[in-house]
C-alpha cells in the first residue's frame, strides 16, 4: 500500500510538469536539392584545412600560420572552450559521491567530585559521505546539456579560426592588390613626366600649343597624387594585417605579385552536405541540444530528490579506555509541493529558449546556403568580368599607342592621346581589381563551405 502511495506521489508531481513542449515545425530546415549556379556541385575531393595552401604563396602560407597562433580574438574563443570544459567537469561531478573528512581535538582541566583536578585530552575523526540518486534524469540531463554547451564553445572557436583565416587570406590579396597598383601609378608617373618633358621642348619650339602643355601638367599632377594615395592605402592595409596576426603595427613580408595568386577551383558540395561542413551551424545544433536538455532539466526539477549520506568515526580521550566508534546512516526526500508557479515558469523560460535556439539554427542554415549561392555566383561572374577587362586593357594599350604616334607625327590633337591613355589607366587599375575580386570570392566560397572543417568525433570534445 505504501509502495502504490508513493507511485502516485510521483505521477503526481511528474503530472504537474504537463506535456513536453516541442520544437515549432517553423523552425525545421529543408536544404535544397541543388544550387541554383552549377559549381560543380557534388565533387568528390574535400576541401582541405589547410585550404589557403592552394593559392600557391609560401609567404600568405606563413602569415595564416602566424594569425592563427597569435590571433587575439582566436585565444579568446580558446579561453572560452577551456571555461566551458570547466563547466562541464562541474557541473558531471554533481553526479559522484561527495566525501569529505573531519576531526577536532581539545585539552582542558576540570575538578572532578572529590575537588581534585584532572586533566582531559580528547580529539574526534570522522568521514562524511553524500550521494544524489539521480532516479529521474536531472543531473544526466544537466550533463548532456553542459556537453552541447562544450561543444558548441568548441564549434565556435573553429569558426573564429575559419573567420581569421579568411580576413587574412583576404587582406593579403588586398595588399598585393595595392602593391601592384602603386607599381601601375609609379609607371604611370614616369611615363608621363617623359610627355611632360617632350611637349615642354615642342612648345618651346612651337609645334604644340600651350593648352597641350596644361594638359600635360595637369595629367602629370594627377598621376602624382595617385602614388602617395596608394602608398598610404599600403601602409592601413598592413596595419590591419598586422592585427589580425596579433602585433603591433609593421611592414608584411613580401610575397607573390597579385598575378603569381593562383585562382583555383573550389569543390562545392551539395547543400545538404553544408549544414554538416560549417563549424556555425555545428554551434547552432549544439546551442539547440543544450536548451533542449536544460528544459528537461526544468521538468525534472517537479520531481523528487533523494539524497544519500553517511559519516563514520572515531572519538577518544584519556578518560575513556578505548576509542569509541561513532557511524550514522540516512537519507532524505525533496519534493516540491507549492512554489508559487515557479516551477512552471521556469520550464516556461526553458522552452522559448530552446525554441530561440532553433529558429537561431534555421537562419544560421538557410544564411549559409544564401552565402555559398552568391560566392558562386560572384566566383563565376567575376572571373567572366575579369576576362572582359582584360582584353579591354589589351585593345586600350593599342589604341594608346596609335595615340601617341598620331601626335607625335601631327596627324592628331593631344586630346586623343590623353583620352587613350586616361582609359588604359583605369583599365589597368580595373584589372587589378577585379583579380583581387575574383581570388577574393574564392575566399569567401572557401569560407561559406566551411573550410574544410569536420565535426570532433567520439568524445574528445569532453577529453580532459
Amino acid at each position: 500500500m505504501r509502495r502504490a502511495s508513493a507511485a502516485g506521489a510521483v505521477l503526481l508531481l511528474a503530472g504537474c510538469a504537463g506535456p513536453r513542449p516541442s520544437i515549432p515545425q517553423s523552425a525545421a530546415v529543408v536544404a535544397p536539392t541543388a544550387w541554383r549556379v552549377d559549381g560543380g556541385a557534388g565533387a568528390i575531393q574535400a576541401i582541405q584545412n589547410d585550404w589557403w595552401e592552394s593559392f600557391g604563396d609560401p609567404a600568405l602560407n606563413a602569415l595564416v600560420g602566424e594569425a592563427l597562433r597569435n590571433n587575439v580574438d582566436v585565444m579568446v574563443a580558446a579561453s572560452r572552450v577551456a571555461q566551458a570544459r570547466a563547466q562541464f567537469r562541474l557541473v558531471a561531478s554533481a553526479a559522484r559521491p561527495a566525501i569529505g573528512v573531519g576531526g577536532q581535538g581539545g585539552y582542558g582541566r576540570s575538578l572532578n567530585a572529590f575537588g581534585v583536578g584532572l586533566d582531559q585530552v580528547d580529539g574526534t575523526a570522522s568521514v562524511t559521505g553524500s550521494y544524489e540518486l539521480d532516479l529521474f534524469g536531472r543531473l544526466a540531463e544537466a550533463r548532456g546539456a553542459a556537453r552541447a554547451d562544450l561543444l558548441a564553445s568548441q564549434a565556435a572557436r573553429d569558426t573564429v579560426r575559419l573567420a581569421v583565416a579568411a580576413q587574412v587570406v583576404e587582406g593579403y590579396i588586398g595588399l598585393r592588390a595595392l602593391e601592384a597598383q602603386l607599381a601601375i601609378a609609379q609607371d604611370t608617373l614616369a611615363t608621363r613626366a617623359q610627355e611632360l618633358e617632350l611637349i615642354r621642348h615642342r612648345a618651346a619650339a612651337g609645334y604644340s600649343p600651350a593648352l597641350d602643355l596644361a594638359q600635360a601638367e595637369a595629367e602629370y599632377q594627377v598621376a602624382a597624387q595617385l602614388v602617395p594615395a596608394t602608398r598610404s592605402a599600403i601602409t592601413r592595409q598592413e596595419n590591419g594585417l598586422s592585427l589580425l596576426l596579433g602585433k603591433a603595427p609593421g611592414a608584411i613580408a613580401p610575397g607573390a605579385a597579385i598575378d603569381g595568386l593562383v585562382a583555383v577551383r573550389v569543390p562545392v558540395s551539395l547543400p545538404a552536405q553544408v549544414l554538416r561542413q560549417r563549424p556555425d551551424i555545428a554551434e547552432a545544433e549544439d546551442r539547440v541540444v543544450a536548451a533542449d536538455r536544460q528544459l528537461d532539466v526544468a521538468r525534472a526539477a517537479f520531481l523528487p530528490r533523494i539524497q544519500l549520506s553517511a559519516s563514520g568515526g572515531a572519538v577518544a580521550s584519556n578518560i575513556l579506555p578505548n576509542p569509541v566508534s561513532l557511524f550514522s546512516l540516512g537519507g532524505s526526500i525533496l519534493a516540491p509541493l507549492f512554489e508559487g508557479g515557479a516551477l512552471r515558469a521556469r520550464q516556461s523560460i526553458a522552452a522559448a529558449t530552446r525554441n530561440q535556439a532553433a529558429f537561431a539554427y534555421r537562419k544560421a542554415a538557410l544564411t549559409a546556403f544564401a552565402e555559398v549561392e552568391n560566392a558562386m555566383e560572384s566566383n563565376q561572374r567575376l572571373a567572366q568580368q575579369l576576362a572582359a577587362a582584360e582584353q579591354q586593357r589589351a585593345a586600350l594599350a593599342t589604341a594608346r599607342a596609335l595615340a601617341v604616334n598620331r601626335y607625335r607625327a601631327g596627324y592628331a590633337p593631344y586630346l586623343d592621346q590623353l583620352d587613350a591613355e586616361r582609359g588604359l589607366l583605369s583599365a589597368r587599375l580595373s584589372v587589378v581589381d577585379l583579380r583581387a575580386a575574383r581570388l577574393r570570392a574564392i575566399v569567401v566560397l572557401y569560407r561559406s563551405l566551411g573550410g574544410g572543417w569536420s565535426a570532433p568525433v567520439g568524445g574528445s570534445a569532453v577529453a580532459p
